[in-house]
């Protein structure tokens, strides 16, 4: 055996020693648990200055915000720094890694996404309007992703053609509302609703009143031009 493969077959025992738990120099204190330098799913269980390695379930990441807590969360809640390195990833259908949350495998699929867990994807849907982001791990307005490959063109229509309108609609308040309602062209007490600001649905004042498109409400006739005689020979 040759010199350079002595050294070699010595070197690989010293280091597998160290991540046994014989180097100390992976604790900064002698008990609890500390993050690697290098390696974000990697961390270190210290117990009287003595290290014994640890990985995160693949996906998942080392949270070292407190050291008296051994904690692995989803790369999106953790701040990893300069920590960039992660084991090999255990990948198998609809899941680039086996824990975590991920982008649907159908890119038409824009609101619906897998959360992976031990290599099991599940398939969730978001609330109507929001789309998966993959930044965030959650869902969110298109207009707060970063995704490309998803369009505001792809709307639900009434079968009256209405469709809700691509910007954000803001109450008297000035402020934005999340299910803004518009008037119906033909009649005073009907309306549309718009879920989460995309999904459209009809809705109806009741019975004495109409609907006010400059309150966003149902409100009384004579406060509604053009709608004060709505009523007249009309059962309520």
């Amino acid at each position: 055996m040759s010199v350079e493969v002595i050294s070699m077959v010595f070197f690989i025992i010293f280091s597998l020693n160290g991540i046994n738990g014989q180097n100390s120099n992976n604790c900064p204190d002698r008990t609890g648990y500390f993050p690697d330098p290098f390696q974000c799913d990697l961390y270190y269980i210290c117990s009287k200055g003595i290290a014994e390695v640890k990985l995160c379930p693949d996906g998942l990441v080392f949270d070292d915000s407190d050291p008296n807590k051994e904690r692995c969360d989803i790369p999106a809640n953790i701040d990893c720094g300069d920590r960039t390195a992660l084991q090999e990833a255990k990948s198998s259908k609809g899941c680039p890694r086996a824990n975590g949350y991920y982008r649907h495998t159908d890119p038409l699929a824009c609101n619906k996404f897998f959360n992976c867990v031990e290599g099991t994807p599940v398939e969730l849907t978001c609330p109507p309007g929001l789309i998966y982001d993959d930044i965030a791990s959650t869902c969110a307005w298109l207009s707060d992703t970063n995704r490309k490959d998803c369009s505001k063109s792809k709307k639900d229509s009434l079968d009256d053609g209405f469709t809700c309108p691509d910007e954000e609609i803001q109450g008297p308040d000035g402020r934005k509302l999340p299910h803004p309602t518009f008037p119906h062209p033909d009649d005073c007490q009907k309306f549309y609703i718009c879920r989460n600001g995309l999904m459209p649905q009809r809705g109806s004042c009741s019975g004495g009143k109409v609907y006010n498109e400059e309150r966003y409400t149902c409100d009384e006739p004579e406060n509604v031009p053009g709608c004060e005689n709505y009523y007249k020979g009309k059962k309520n």
